[in-house]
């Protein structure tokens, strides 16, 4: 977790890292200062603009917040019914947001705070494929540069930070004729992140042998390991191609 001083952090951030306490004030203050609400306007959106949040950052900030849970309370100040109804619309715009209302330095810092014995980790997890995909959706239709400059920013943060966990991966090695791993360098990033070992990272067939060049030149394959792989028989021949080019070139 980054070391920032109270006074540097985003709207967002303050929220987001908040203690019971604190979490608790910012909202009763933010809802006492709200104008009487209309038909059409919900409570948690006027309270989002008085702490000038988008009601997206509020709902992830507040709802992110590892003290939220001992908080019953706010869910009812910010005009739910419930706690699960608040963590049901925020996990909707946490996976639907494509960079408009959650911008890239919110999930950095999201992922920036989220330890790894925090129960939202779990959570990140089990809602990140979706996200992602979303957004490979929209790439793939668009071809934004700005946001595939964020999307690879947000894939870097979310191994850097210990997020992706092996089922994680699991999936990402699963799309092989994905181009988005090349595009954010997946496989060095898995590597990096030590998630899978490496002998088992580099054994696998759904690691293309580019791939597998990339983690020879970047230092993660030993010779030894590299030699005991070209003595599989089952080898396909693309693979053992590459392996065998890169072998001379070893130390």
């Amino acid at each position: 977790m980054s070391a920032i001083s109270i006074n540097e952090r985003s709207p967002f951030e303050t929220l987001l890292r908040a203690s019971t306490g604190e979490l608790l004030k910012q909202i009763y203050v933010a809802a006492v200062r709200r104008e009487s609400d209309t038909a059409t306007t919900r409570r948690s959106r006027v309270i989002a603009h008085n702490l000038g949040l988008t009601h997206c950052q509020l709902l992830c900030a507040a709802g992110f917040n590892a003290h939220m849970h001992e908080l019953p309370d706010v869910a009812a100040l910010l005009g739910f019914p419930d706690y699960e109804t608040l963590i049901k619309l925020r996990n909707e715009h946490f996976v639907t947001d494509l960079y408009q209302r959650l911008g890239i330095k919110d999930l950095l810092a999201l992922y920036d705070e989220i330890a790894p014995t925090c129960p939202q980790r779990q959570i990140l997890q089990y809602l990140l494929p979706n996200r992602l995909s979303r957004i490979e959706e929209h790439i793939e239709a668009t071809v934004n540069a700005r946001v595939i400059e964020r999307y690879k920013k947000e894939v870097r943060a979310i191994y850097r930070e210990g997020i992706a966990g092996r089922e994680f991966v699991e999936t990402r090695l699963g799309h092989l004729t994905s181009g988005f791993r090349a595009l954010v360098g997946e496989v060095i990033l898995i590597a990096q992140s030590q998630v899978l070992p490496i002998a088992e990272l580099f054994g696998r067939l759904d690691v293309l042998p580019e791939e597998k060049r990339r983690l020879i030149t970047k230092g993660f394959v030993s010779r030894q390991l590299l030699e005991t792989r070209l003595t599989d028989p089952t080898l396909p021949i693309a693979e053992r191609r590459v392996l065998e080019e890169q072998l001379p070139l070893m130390p």
